[in-house]
């Protein structure tokens, strides 16, 4: 596992030290709402992809302060920091919410996730990294206050290896598979599970990093990928490199059938390359458009009433629609801190034990108006993310199109990586303090 280690140098001791050394976050003065900063990004090169996933963040928790008065008859204080996807910026978005006591803080960077792990269980902050950051985060017995659900990258790493082979990784022997990666915390994240995976099935693992510079001018990566005709290119991309990437591959006459990419394009990078993306394909985990009694609720209280930034076309894309699974999981967090605590305004330290007893059933998911949105998912103490399976969806020209049923992790596979990364995570920061958090799950 040695590629794990690599990989997970984030951090020094010095710096781990420094950090334990700050002084914890006392709650907000006020008593009457819960305060839930939104790091996005709606500025620069990633705002193509930042914007809609923060406009479905902010409508609905504002849904649910129009249509219930918050949570629990408490209100939310929404407040959203500008990162650029930058990691400064992150930090610096951080510092300046901590002093107000944050229920939770969504980084929206693997980068920012990776810089603020350390800080959470000084500060009594729960980070949710929604389906990002850290992997092996997901070790809860390690990272109590860490929370990446439904799936990490290197579950998904395995799933989209596991369809192109047919079903099976086993399948894929002998093939040459291409990786198209941005080149930054983000990429690099799911490269020790490729590399990994290549070894154990006995594919060609051919690498096609894209530095953050050269988003938009992928030429050279795609002259290699003619040279190389991979079987299948897989994409790890963000902003402004989801569309290049896309163009590139049509310009390059690479069949888009063959180009596979993890859950973060948006429908404006297809749509922006026309009629030659269609057959393009990427893993989801939930629904996509509006036809849910909560999307219609946010349409009548929030975007019909002026209150949205969303522009008429992106409410109920998969980006919009990923921003509002987000805002999902942090009011069933409050929600279950305050049937824990008995208390109305909850505190960070609440939050994170509301957020390790959620139990998302399908019950659940009617009861909140998104029937059938997503499958259901439970967490614990020992698993902060779930492991869920995901699905394949495909473009047509015009939407998104679900063409397989669930497509579970490799298990056995990804596990143990995991296990292996977080020993080497926790030995590498010394100090790493060890788990005290009381565990109110029943698994």
């Amino acid at each position: 596992m040695k590629n794990a280690k690599r990989a997970l140098n984030v951090l020094s001791g010095a710096a781990l030290a420094l950090v334990l050394a700050s002084p914890a976050v006392t709650p907000a003065a006020a008593d009457d709402s819960i305060y839930v900063p939104l790091f996005t990004y709606r500025t620069g090169p990633f705002a193509g992809s930042g914007t809609p996933i923060a406009d479905g963040m902010h409508d609905y928790l504002t849904m649910l302060n129009e249509r219930d008065g918050g949570i629990g008859g408490v209100k939310l204080s929404i407040d959203e920091c500008e990162t650029g996807y930058d990691t400064k910026k992150g930090l610096e978005c951080y510092d300046s919410v901590k002093p107000k006591g944050p229920v939770i803080v969504n980084p929206w960077s693997t980068g920012i996730t990776l810089s603020l792990i350390p800080k959470a269980a000084v500060d009594k902050v729960p980070i949710l990294s929604m389906a990002y950051g850290l992997s092996p985060s997901a070790r809860g017995d390690l990272f109590p206050w860490i929370f990446n659900p439904p799936a990490t990258y290197w579950d998904a790493s395995s799933e989209i290896l596991k369809y192109i082979g047919g079903g099976s990784i086993d399948g894929l022997k002998g093939k040459t598979i291409g990786y198209l990666y941005f080149d930054a915390a983000f990429g690099r994240e799911a490269l020790p599970m490729f590399q990994q995976l290549s070894k154990d099935f006995g594919f060609t693992l051919k690498l096609y990093p894209v530095p953050p510079a050269s988003m938009q001018n992928q030429s050279a990566q795609w002259l290699d990928v003619r040279r190389d005709k991979p079987d299948f290119v897989v994409m790890y991309g963000w902003g402004a490199m989801n569309a290049a990437a896309v163009k590139e591959a049509i310009k390059a006459d690479y069949p888009m059938d063959k180009f596979v990419s993890i859950w973060w394009p948006g429908d404006a990078d297809l749509l922006s390359a026309g009629d030659a993306a269609k057959g393009f394909k990427t893993l989801n985990w939930h629904g996509v458009g509006a036809d849910y009694p909560a999307l219609q609720d946010i349409k009548k209280l929030v975007v019909d009433a002026g209150k949205s930034q969303a522009a008429k076309d992106e409410f109920g894309g998969v980006l919009y629609d990923r921003g509002v699974y987000n805002s999902l999981l942090i009011a069933e967090g409050i929600a279950n801190a305050q049937k824990l605590t008995g208390k109305k305004v909850v505190t960070g330290a609440d939050v994170r034990r509301g957020l390790e007893t959620m139990d998302l059933d399908a019950a659940r998911f009617k009861a909140l108006g998104l029937e059938g949105f997503a499958a259901p998912f439970k967490l614990s103490c020992a698993d902060h993310n779930s492991h869920s399976a995901t699905f394949i969806q495909q473009w047509d020209g015009a939407k998104w199109v679900k063409i397989t049923d669930p497509i579970a992790s490799e298990s056995d596979k990804v596990q143990p990586l995991i296990d292996d990364a977080a020993k080497a995570y926790v030995d590498k920061n010394a100090g790493w303090p060890t788990r005290t958090e009381a565990c109110d799950s029943k698994s």
